[in-house]
C-alpha cells in the first residue's frame, strides 16, 4: 500500500499544478475575454454609456504669453513675454450618436463640447484679468491678404509668360518677367513698381483703424474673458471701404471669428468649439476586433485629410492626410511594453504617434507612460519622408530654402486658414532660429512635453494630456505703416494642455471593477501553486524520513 504521504504529496502536485493552470492559462483567458467584452461599443452597454458621456470631464489648461514690451516691439525690439496661467476650464464632452453600421463594427457621431471655468482651480487668476497679448485677428488678416494677392500676381505672371511664349521677337520683355518671378519676395514689395497694387496698398493702410479700432500696434490689451471665448470686437459700424474689408473678412468663414447681434465680428480662439459640433466622427466599435476600438474610421465621410500636400502619385494619399488612431479619450485593450499608438487631433489637422517609455504607478493602477516622439514637429522635410508638412504658404519669414520651417515648428495655415504655427510649449525642442528671438521663454520638458499613462490591460487613460503652443510669425509688410519697424520673429501667443487626471470615484470604481479582481485571481494563483508545492514537498520529505526510519537496523 501507498504510504499516506506519497498521496498527499501527489494531490499538492496536482494543486499547484491547477493553481499554475489557472494563473497562466485560465485566468488570463477569463480576463481577456471580459475585458473584450467590456471595451465594445454596443447599443444600452455599459461602455456605450461612458462613450457617449465621458464619466468625468477633461481638463482643459490655457497659458497665455502676456507681453511686456509692445511699445519697443513696434520699433524693432526683441519681444518680451510672461507666461501668466493656467486659467482651468472643465471640458464636458458629450457624443450626439447618428448610427451604428449594419453589423455593429461602426458607429458614427457628433461631438458637442462645453467648457466651464473652474475658478477654485484657477486662482488667483480670473477671467477678467487684463492681458496684452498678440493681435491675432489683425495680423492673420494682413499676413492672409500678402498671400493672397502675391497668388493673384504669380498667376497674373504665369498667363503673361505663356503668352510670351507664344509671341516672337519679345525676349527681353520675358527675361524681365523671369527676373521678378526669380525674386518673388512678396508682392507687397513688388507693388512699389506697380502703380495699381500700390494704390490697393494705401487704401488697406488707410482702412486698418477703422477695421481695427484704432490699433496703435500689432498687440491687443483685452481680457482672458474675451481673447479665449467671449470674443475681441472689430468693424464696430466700418464704412465705405473698411465696410468692404469687414464682408471679405466675414465671408472667409474663420471659424474663430463669428458675427455679433450688432452686425460687428469678434475674435476669439475657443469661442467656436464650445457648443455643439460639427464633424462627423465614425469610429470602431471593437466588435469583431476589439483591438481596433475607437479607432477612427472616416471624418466627415472621408477616410482620409484633404489638408496637407499630396504624393505627385495621382489618387495616392500621403502620410500627412492619413487619419490612423482614436481621439485620444481612450485607447485600444491590451497594450505591450514598446509598442506605439496614434492619437488623431481635429485642433491641428493630424495624426501623432505616442511612444512606450516606462511602466508606471497611478494610485495604486499599473499603466504604462506613452510620449511623441521626434517625428512630431522636429522631424520633418524631404530627409524624413514627410515634406507634404512642408506647405511653404507664407512669404518673407524665418524657414528653410525648401520651404519648410525649422526644426520644432508645423505650419497651420492649410490646416486652420489662418497662419498659425505649431510648436510645443515654450518652444520645446525648437530650432534656435525660433527661440533666440523671444525674451522669457522657459522649455521645460517635464511641464511642456505631450504624454499619457495607460492602464494597460483596458487602454484606459488614466493621467496625462495633449501639450501644443499657437504662435504667428511677426513681421514687416511693405507699405503697411503699423509693421514697418517689426522684427521678423515667431511670436508666442498662447499655449494650452488638455487631458485626464483619473479622479478618486473613478480610481475607486476601477479598482474594484478590475485591479481587485486581478489581485484576488493573483493571490489565488500563487496560494495554490506556492500552496500545492509546499504540501507537495513536505509530505516527500516525512515520506523520505520515514522511510530512512523503518529501513535502519536496529542497533544492538
Amino acid at each position: 500500500m501507498l504510504h499516506w504521504s506519497l498521496i498527499v504529496s501527489a494531490l499538492g502536485v496536482c494543486v499547484a499544478a491547477l493553481g499554475g493552470y489557472c494563473g497562466w492559462i485560465l485566468f488570463p483567458n477569463m480576463v481577456h475575454k471580459k475585458v473584450e467584452q467590456s471595451v465594445i461599443i454596443a447599443d444600452g452597454s455599459e461602455q456605450y454609456k461612458r462613450f457617449v458621456n465621458l464619466p468625468q470631464p477633461l481638463n482643459f489648461k490655457v497659458y497665455i504669453f502676456n507681453v511686456t514690451n509692445p511699445d519697443r516691439i513696434q520699433q524693432g525690439a526683441i519681444p518680451i513675454v510672461e507666461e501668466i496661467g493656467p486659467y482651468v476650464y472643465k471640458q464636458f464632452r458629450q457624443k450626439k450618436v447618428k448610427h451604428f453600421s449594419r453589423d455593429g463594427s461602426k458607429i458614427s457621431y457628433v461631438q458637442n463640447v462645453h467648457f466651464d471655468f473652474d475658478a477654485v482651480a484657477s486662482a488667483p487668476y480670473t477671467q477678467d484679468d487684463r492681458i496684452v497679448a498678440l493681435n491675432m485677428h489683425m495680423n492673420a488678416f494682413l499676413q492672409v491678404f500678402e498671400r493672397e494677392i502675391t497668388d493673384i500676381f504669380q498667376g497674373f505672371a504665369n498667363r503673361l509668360n505663356s503668352r510670351l511664349n507664344q509671341t516672337p521677337g519679345v525676349r527681353v520683355l520675358k527675361r524681365l518677367m523671369e527676373r521678378i518671378r526669380g525674386k518673388r519676395k512678396s508682392v507687397l514689395q513688388i507693388s512699389e513698381n506697380d502703380p495699381g497694387l500700390a494704390l490697393l496698398l494705401v487704401h488697406l493702410n488707410a482702412n486698418l483703424k477703422a477695421v481695427f479700432n484704432d490699433p496703435r500696434s500689432m498687440f491687443v490689451s483685452t481680457s482672458v474673458r474675451e481673447y479665449l471665448f467671449d470674443g475681441v470686437r472689430f468693424c464696430i459700424n466700418p464704412q465705405g471701404i473698411a465696410k468692404a474689408i469687414c464682408n471679405q473678412i466675414k465671408e472667409s468663414g474663420s471659424k474663430t471669428i463669428r458675427e455679433q447681434s450688432d452686425g460687428s465680428l469678434a475674435f476669439s480662439f475657443f469661442g467656436h468649439k464650445n457648443g455643439s459640433g460639427h464633424e462627423v466622427y465614425e469610429v470602431h466599435t471593437g466588435k469583431g476586433d476589439p483591438m481596433r476600438v475607437l479607432e477612427i474610421q472616416k471624418l466627415d465621410d472621408n477616410h482620409n485629410l484633404q489638408v496637407w500636400l499630396n504624393a505627385s502619385t495621382e489618387g495616392e494619399t500621403s502620410v500627412c492626410n492619413q487619419i490612423n488612431g482614436t481621439d485620444a479619450s481612450a485607447y485600444p485593450p491590451f497594450r505591450q511594453r514598446g509598442d506605439s499608438m496614434y492619437i488623431f487631433s481635429a485642433d491641428i489637422c493630424r495624426s501623432v504617434q505616442l511612444f512606450y517609455q516606462t511602466d508606471i504607478q497611478y494610485q495604486g493602477i499599473p499603466g504604462y507612460r506613452y510620449s511623441i516622439g521626434e517625428n512630431f514637429i522636429n522631424d520633418i522635410g524631404p530627409e524624413h519622408d514627410n515634406e507634404c508638412f512642408c506647405v511653404d504658404k507664407l512669404a518673407n519669414v524665418i524657414k528653410r530654402k525648401n520651404g519648410c520651417l525649422y526644426a520644432g515648428a508645423l505650419d497651420l495655415t492649410t490646416c486652420l486658414d489662418a497662419p498659425v504655427i505649431l510648436t510645443l510649449p515654450h518652444m520645446l525642442g525648437a530650432s534656435n532660429e525660433y527661440r533666440k528671438m523671444i525674451r522669457g521663454l522657459k522649455p521645460d520638458a517635464k511641464k511642456h512635453q505631450t504624454f499619457v499613462d495607460v492602464q494597460s490591460l483596458t487602454g484606459t487613460p488614466l493621467q496625462g494630456g495633449k501639450r501644443v503652443q499657437f504662435n504667428m510669425f511677426l513681421k514687416s509688410i511693405n507699405r503697411i505703416g503699423i509693421t514697418e519697424n517689426l522684427p521678423t520673429v515667431l511670436m508666442p501667443a498662447i499655449w494650452v494642455e488638455e487631458g485626464i487626471q483619473l479622479n478618486g470615484e473613478m480610481v475607486a470604481f476601477f479598482k474594484k471593477k478590475l485591479i481587485n479582481t486581478l489581485k484576488t485571481l493573483n493571490i489565488v494563483h500563487w496560494a495554490t501553486l506556492c500552496g500545492g508545492i509546499g504540501v507537495a514537498v513536505m509530505c516527500l520529505i516525512y515520506y523520505i524520513y520515514q522511510k530512512g526510519r523503518v529501513e535502519e537496523p536496529p542497533v544492538k
